[in-house]
């Protein structure tokens, strides 16, 4: 049950937004009472916590399913912004900005969590890359790393509409990309972005 009223809770959460959503909302939502509710989370603040921690856990296995795809590092990139698109496209708003605003305790340690796992999946792309020849050999990893956990990051600390968060991490993955690759590497990225606007052209 506590896994059930977790999953109802992201749901709701992400559509509704998480000052919106009451206890209320999410106990009748499952047709269940109130005291059933409480039996596995004592208040409102303690379902959010465990509704961010399933939503982060979902991000990085979603990541990690793509990267067992092996696909080249930059394709690798975009194939992880498209599904995680997906993901989100139901969001009323940002998550970590809802987050950021209305609980930042939780949002500080979902992002600690974040940087350490990011980071640690982002400097496994860029070294594949570097093997592969789609990224420079003089790369500095660690600071290419930063450099992007921080530019997407504030994307989603810093945007209410949900909407132009896609736009915004193109850029910031162009912009990452275009910074390390080789020429190997700047023409993957040119393929990876006319495929983006072919597929804009068919919706």
């Amino acid at each position: 049950m506590k896994d059930k009223i977790t999953a109802t809770a992201v749901d709701l959460f992400l559509r509704l937004g998480f000052k919106s959503v009451t206890m209320d909302d999410i106990a009748n939502n499952l047709c269940i009472s109130k005291k059933t509710l409480y039996k596995y989370f004592k208040n409102k603040h303690a379902l959010v916590e465990e509704s961010a921690g399933a939503l982060h856990a979902s991000y990085f296995k979603i990541i990690d399913t793509i990267t067992a795809q092996e696909f080249n590092p930059i394709k690798e990139n975009f194939e992880i912004k498209k599904v995680l698109k997906k993901m989100f496209q139901n969001a009323s708003s940002s998550p970590i900005y809802q987050l950021k605003k209305y609980y930042p305790k939780i949002h500080d340690k979902t992002m600690q969590k974040e940087k350490i796992l990011f980071s640690g999946c982002l400097q496994k792309n860029i070294e594949k890359g570097i093997e592969q020849g789609y990224y420079r050999v003089d790369v500095t990893i660690n600071l290419a790393t930063q450099f992007y956990f921080s530019l997407a990051s504030s994307i989603h600390e810093n945007t209410i509409e949900n909407n132009k968060i896609p736009k915004l991490e193109q850029e910031v993955l162009a912009y990452h990309t275009r910074a390390i690759a080789t020429k190997k590497g700047i023409l993957e990225l040119e393929n990876q972005l006319k495929n983006q606007v072919k597929k804009m052209g068919l919706n």
